[in-house]
C-alpha cells in the first residue's frame, strides 16, 4: 500500500490542573473474590469452559458494597474534599451575611442619596417599588407653589430637596420665581428624613408637567396630578389611598385642576363657591388634619390674583389662616 504522511501534527496534551486530584478509588483486581455461596451465573447464562477454566460472575453483594463504600469514605482524599467542602460552605455562609448587610444599608442610603419605597400596607395595595428622583418642568408664570407648601407641611417627616436650573428657552424667570426659590432655599434638608430629590427647571413650557421614569420620557401633567402623585409616595401621615375621605380629597383637586383653567373671574369665583362647599365647616378639607387637598387649594388661590379676600367666604379665609401656619415658615 502507498505510505501517507501524517496529516495531524502530535500535540502534547495537557490535563487541567483546576480540579482536585484523586487518586484512583476503583476496586484493585486483588481484591477478595465473592464468596462461593453468592456466586451466580448471569442472565441465566450456563458456566462456560474455555482452557479447562471456568468464568463466573458475581451478583451485587450488598454487605460488600456497604464494605467498599465505607472504605472509600475513610480514603484520605476524600476526606479532603468534604473538609474542603464545609470549609467553603461557612464561607458562603459568611458572603451571604455581608450580602444581607449590604442590602439592608442599601435601603437606607445608596450614594448618599435615600431611597425610598411605597408600602402596600399604607398606599392602596400598591407594589413596594423604589422611588426614583424626579424632575419637574415648569413656566416662571406657573409656578408649582405646591413644592414649596409640602417642603414646609413635610419638614419634619420627609424631605423634599429642589434644585432648581433655567432652560436656555427663557432670558429670564421673573421677580416671582427668584422669591419662590429664596423661600424653597429657606427650609432645610435633614438627611436624617427619608427624601425625594426633585430637580424644577424652568423653561418655556405649556403645562407643569414632571417626569418620574428616570429611563423614559412619561409625563404627567398638571400640578393637581405632580400632588397626587407626590401624596402617595410621600409620608404615611399624607397617603389617603385608604381613606374615608379617599374620593372627598379627589374632588377637591379635581376642583382646582377646574380653577386653574378658568378664563373668566366669574368662573373663578364659581369654583371658590365649589371650595367653600366641600370644607363644610370643617377644620382641613381632608376633615381634622392637614391633607393634599388643602395643598392643591393652597397653592392654586396663590396661582390666581384675580381672587382677592373679597371672593373667599369668612371659612375659606379663616382656613387659609391655618394652612398658613402649616404651609409656610
Amino acid at each position: 500500500m502507498y505510505e501517507l504522511k501524517t496529516l495531524l501534527p502530535q500535540f502534547d496534551i495537557k490535563l487541567p490542573n483546576c480540579m482536585y486530584e484523586l487518586r484512583n478509588v476503583s476496586i484493585s483486581a486483588g481484591a477478595a473474590p465473592c464468596p462461593e455461596a453468592h456466586k451466580i451465573q448471569c442472565n441465566g447464562a450456563a458456566k462456560s469452559e474455555s482452557n479447562n477454566s471456568k468464568s463466573v460472575t458475581c451478583a451485587l453483594d450488598l454487605e460488600i458494597l456497604g464494605k467498599q463504600i465505607q472504605h472509600l469514605l475513610k480514603n484520605e482524599d476524600t476526606a479532603a474534599v468534604l473538609q474542603r467542602q464545609e470549609k467553603v460552605l461557612k464561607q458562603l455562609e459568611e458572603l451571604k451575611a455581608q450580602l444581607a448587610q449590604i442590602r439592608e444599608g442599601l435601603n437606607i442610603k445608596v450614594c448618599g442619596k435615600s431611597v425610598q419605597h411605597t408600602t402596600a400596607c399604607h398606599n392602596g395595595g400598591l407594589k413596594e417599588v423604589p422611588l426614583h428622583d424626579v424632575v419637574v418642568n415648569g413656566h416662571p408664570n406657573f409656578i408649582p407653589y405646591a413644592l414649596l407648601a409640602l417642603k414646609n407641611a413635610w419638614r419634619n417627616l420627609y424631605t423634599i430637596d429642589v434644585k432648581t436650573f433655567t432652560h436656555s428657552t427663557l432670558a429670564d424667570i421673573g421677580p416671582a420665581a427668584r422669591e419662590f426659590e429664596a423661600n424653597l432655599a429657606k427650609v432645610a434638608v435633614n438627611e436624617e428624613l427619608p427624601k425625594i430629590n426633585v430637580t424644577l427647571i424652568w423653561k418655556n413650557c405649556e403645562h407643569t408637567e414632571m417626569i418620574s421614569s428616570p429611563t423614559m420620557y412619561v409625563p404627567i401633567y398638571g400640578e393637581v396630578n405632580i400632588i397626587r402623585y407626590l401624596g402617595r409616595v410621600g409620608p404615611v401621615e399624607y397617603r389617603y389611598e385608604n381613606s374615608p375621605l379617599c374620593n372627598e380629597i379627589d374632588a377637591v383637586l379635581d376642583i382646582c385642576y377646574q380653577l386653574l383653567r378658568c378664563t373668566t373671574h366669574k368662573s373663578q369665583v364659581a369654583m371658590v363657591r365649589l371650595l367653600d362647599k366641600r370644607l363644610n365647616q370643617q377644620q382641613y378639607f381632608g376633615g381634622s388634619e392637614m391633607s393634599v387637598a388643602d395643598i392643591g387649594v393652597y397653592s392654586s388661590l396663590i396661582r390666581m390674583p384675580a381672587i382677592t379676600d373679597k371672593d373667599l367666604t369668612p371659612a375659606l379665609l379663616a382656613w387659609r389662616k391655618r394652612a398658613k401656619l402649616i404651609t409656610e415658615i
